[in-house]
């Protein structure tokens, strides 16, 4: 969904061209009412939409009720409005112009990492102080309640727990999350971190459970 008719055509037909079912909604209304009456594997979603809901509140309204994957588009670059995204709940983010390529290697990255198959080998429950990840459910709860992750950021804290006490470094958590393509995404990392931080931390800025090395990587605590 995008605000530009030409984009919305371009992506459309090189989505259906690479063998994907498409969906097109006008608004952000829209939308939400799309994903409520029926069930699809991704969301493609332009920050500015016309109408009364931007593209942050179709996002925040979207979890509410869904942990559909959202990549969302932007013609912004700053950072701001990326720790933005992130924060209602956006599993990826594209700044245009972009080229059909870049797109699609996005959708298929993000779709690797949320439709992992059902017989990925697990690792047990595993709680930590007020923190519980239940990677049966994927389900992670903090002081008994659930909290809200998306579905990149259950599965870094996923990969975090499957090695606790020790630290993934950089390189390694992007890889296992996004992909070896992405293993440089320094800033990805650090964005999704600061939002699960946000989500499960009494105080972020003095974390308890995700804990960060310096230069190299970051590790859950062991309690």
């Amino acid at each position: 969904m995008d605000d530009e008719p030409r984009l919305v055509r371009l992506v459309k037909v090189n989505l259906l061209a690479s063998g994907y079912e498409v969906g097109v909604a006008a608004d952000g209304k829209t939308a939400i009412a799309m994903l409520e009456a029926s069930s699809y594997d991704l969301m493609i979603l332009d920050i500015m939409l016309p109408g009364s809901f931007n593209g942050f509140d179709v996002c925040k309204k979207i979890r509410e009720f869904s942990d559909i994957p959202i990549i969302m588009l932007t013609g912004r670059a700053r950072e701001q409005d990326r720790i933005r995204g992130f924060d209602v709940g956006a599993d990826d983010y594209l700044t245009k112009p972009f080229s059909v390529e870049e797109l699609l290697r996005r959708v298929k990255a993000v779709l690797r990492r949320t439709c992992q198959p059902e017989n990925v080998p697990k690792c047990p429950i595993y709680t930590t102080g007020d923190l519980v990840i239940n990677t049966a459910q994927k389900r992670v709860f903090i002081k008994g309640k659930e909290a809200k992750l998306t579905a990149t950021e259950y599965q870094i804290l996923y990969h975090l727990a499957c090695n606790a006490g020790k630290v993934l470094t950089h390189e390694d958590l992007l890889t296992r999350v996004w992909g070896a393509e992405y293993r440089n995404e320094l800033h990805y990392l650090r964005n999704y971190i600061s939002s699960i931080r946000k989500k499960i931390e009494d105080d972020p800025g003095k974390p308890r459970y995700i804990l960060g090395k310096h230069g190299i990587g970051y590790h859950l605590a062991i309690e």
